[in-house]
């Protein structure tokens, strides 16, 4: 069942190329080849895309969902669509969505993922279903609207897909937010997106040598907007050493908020629905840094795609502390 947008409304588009259900375990302290016994469990709608048009409701941002899901296990993306009142724009496939392994050990906070690859179609069905994607952003996108480009591709889909998208969805007047890795990272950045949100790992990648400390990032940052294709704004999350804001006047690190850790699934997600959150408010660069900060450390004290009340949010936003690089 397909849902529209309220009229009026700012739009945004998640779109989610390999969604997933994340299945999240957690114990007291996981001893790998051993029976562990399990505290509780629970079991998420997820996918990058889809995670971040759940925290965007969260904080009363509407926002669509467009992308494959499969038939077989479509319920509970439905019932979370309709719960958060996200537009339901997806593309049913014949099977079922992936399914992701989340272990989160309780005794040292960390989370241990086993993330299926998604459905590998035939190149005529990718071809066919790329096609669909097309049309469905065709019919919700204009030049008021935000693209979010979020996650892996599935397997056999062509690195330059999201390269392409952006083309696209630029071609309808719109503004994109891409946030993947490797292949699909470099074709995309090609294709100079607005914003781009890589962690420290996917940087270096994307500029070919290790990054260590804040000053090494900041500087491949830069490198990335000197180039004569580049993106508007480069995001870099860097776990406990806080995120690098960077565009061609600012250059501004914000510094993580202390706060319970109870899985760290997402919270890269939530600080990019931060971060449109921000644009659909029209902040400056320092205040969308703090609101996306707020939204990923509101996100490490939550299981699943999920934030707390907006003014929790808001209020965890005025204690980020930003620092200027120049």
């Amino acid at each position: 069942m397909n849902a529209t947008l309220p009229s009026g409304q700012p739009r945004v588009l998640a779109v989610a190329l390999n969604p997933a259900l994340d299945h999240t375990i957690e114990v007291d302290s996981l001893r790998v080849g051993e029976v562990n016994r399990a505290l509780r469990m629970q079991v998420d709608v997820g996918g990058k895309g889809i995670n971040v048009a759940s925290c965007l409701a969260d904080y009363g941002v509407p926002s669509a969902v467009t992308g494959p899901i499969g038939r077989d296990n479509a319920a509970l993306f439905e019932a979370l669509f309709g719960a958060k009142g996200i537009a339901n724009q997806c593309i049913y496939l014949e099977g079922l969505t992936r399914i992701n392994t989340k272990l989160v050990d309780r005794a040292n906070g960390e989370t241990t993922d086993i993330n299926m690859p998604g459905p590998a179609l035939a190149p005529e069905a990718i071809q066919d279903l790329f096609a669909q994607l097309l049309a469905r952003i065709d019919g919700l996108v204009s030049g008021t609207s935000w693209v979010v480009l979020a996650g892996s591709l599935p397997p056999l889909w062509p690195a330059d897909t999201y390269q392409r998208l952006i083309a696209h969805a630029h071609g309808l007047g719109a503004q994109v937010l891409l946030d993947a890795s490797g292949v699909a990272l470099v074709a995309g950045v090609g294709a100079a997106p607005d914003i781009i949100k890589p962690n420290r790992t996917e940087l270096s990648e994307l500029i070919g040598r290790p990054l260590g400390d804040t000053a090494s990032v900041a500087a491949a940052a830069h490198e990335l907007l000197a180039r004569p294709k580049a993106p508007g704004t480069v995001i870099v999350s860097m776990g406990a050493d806080g995120a690098l804001f960077i565009n061609r006047q600012q250059a501004l690190l914000a510094h993580p908020i202390p706060t319970q850790l109870v899985s760290t699934v997402g919270a890269g997600d939530a600080m990019v629905a931060g971060v449109i959150a921000a644009q659909m408010a029209g902040l400056n660069l320092t205040e969308c840094a703090r609101l996306a900060t707020a939204f990923s450390a509101a996100k490490l004290a939550r299981l699943g795609p999920h934030l707390p009340a907006p003014d929790t949010v808001r209020a965890l936003a005025q204690s980020v502390q930003i620092s200027s690089l120049r």
